[in-house]
């Protein structure tokens, strides 16, 4: 199985990518600039790496959560990706990343701040789903 996360962002979307249960690495996010150029992004990480399954990053039970899973089904559908979309609670991935990032690069908005909690999404997921076999 092939997995890609995605941090879904209005300025960045990070990425993350497994094609083993125990490894998750981050690829390059996508500096959004509209919805038509980051979907075709996604859409073009997904086929070069040949992704099964797809997990989201989503904050489970908040006030937003209604909201953004509209937002994230809009995006899906631009993206068009055939295969199986699974929803993962992000809540504190954000902080994690940048925690994870010590020292003056956790400023710097490139995107791979993004992708590291894309990453943590990922690992979550994969964690999740090892437990329940």
């Amino acid at each position: 199985m092939k997995y890609i996360a995605i941090d879904l962002g209005l300025k960045r979307i990070g990425l993350a990518y497994s094609a083993h249960k125990d490894l998750v690495t981050p690829l390059p996010a996508v500096i959004r600039k509209n919805r038509n150029q980051a979907s075709a992004e996604v859409k073009k990480a997904i086929t070069d790496w040949e992704i099964d399954t797809v997990i989201i990053g989503i904050p489970l039970g908040g006030s937003s959560e209604d909201e953004m899973r509209r937002r994230i089904a809009h995006f899906m559908n631009l993206v068009d990706f055939e295969g199986e979309v699974f929803y993962q609670d992000e809540a504190g991935s954000s902080l994690e990343a940048e925690s994870l990032m010590k020292g003056e690069i956790k400023y710097i908005r490139d995107g791979r701040i993004d992708s590291i909690s894309a990453m943590i999404i990922l690992q979550r997921y994969l964690y999740k789903k090892k437990q329940q076999k």
